[in-house]
């Protein structure tokens, strides 16, 4: 199964892949973090932000997606990006027929670190365990969207193989893409 893992935001999505083999063993097939200048008005960024997700998920065709779970902070300009980037992320695996989950951050700490208060360092350096990644070092973003990854593929219900079913609209959209592509 192939999981894809994304850490929203509007200047900075880190989206990370891992596939999950039989015996749950994980394996790092990707990792990037999108990005989009803030100067740029808002509906160019979030055009931005879905042009590179869709193409992620085209080249990746993940089975399933997990995202972070929007929560509440102090700075709602923040918490609006982080909304608008994870609604992005949202519809790009709903019209590719692919279950998502979510999870809060301290969620995927617990789950990659034993400790839901985990610092960012602490769960990067984990995250580099786990994925047999050696001493790369990526943007916390990617490292976020990794451990995301990471989580749902340890804590979630999510499918052992194969997809979602399709509804009859989300196959005949499928269809179309894939016509389109071909021309």
């Amino acid at each position: 199964m192939r999981i894809l893992g994304v850490d929203p935001g509007l200047t900075r999505c880190g989206v990370g892949i891992i596939d999950v083999g039989a015996n749950r063993e994980l394996t790092l097939v990707d990792v990037r973090v999108l990005q989009t200048r803030p100067t740029l008005a808002l509906a160019e960024r979030l055009g931005i932000i879905k042009a590179q997700l869709a193409a992620v998920m085209d080249q990746f065709a993940p089975d399933h997606v997990a995202i972070e779970r929007v929560f509440a902070q102090h700075n709602l300009r923040t918490v609006m990006g982080t909304a608008q980037a994870s609604a992005i992320a949202l519809v790009e695996a709903y019209e590719r027929g692919l279950s998502v989950e979510l999870h809060t951050p301290s969620e995927v700490k617990a789950a990659v670190t034993g400790n839901g208060r985990a610092n960012k360092v602490q769960v990067a350096n984990m995250v580099a365990r786990i994925l047999n990644m050696g001493e790369q070092k990526f943007l916390p973003d990617a490292t976020d969207a990794l451990a995301l990854a990471v989580c749902n593929a340890w804590r979630s219900g999510a499918p052992r193989s194969g997809t979602a079913a399709l509804t009859p609209a989300q196959q005949r959209w499928r269809d179309a893409e894939r016509q389109a592509r071909k021309k």
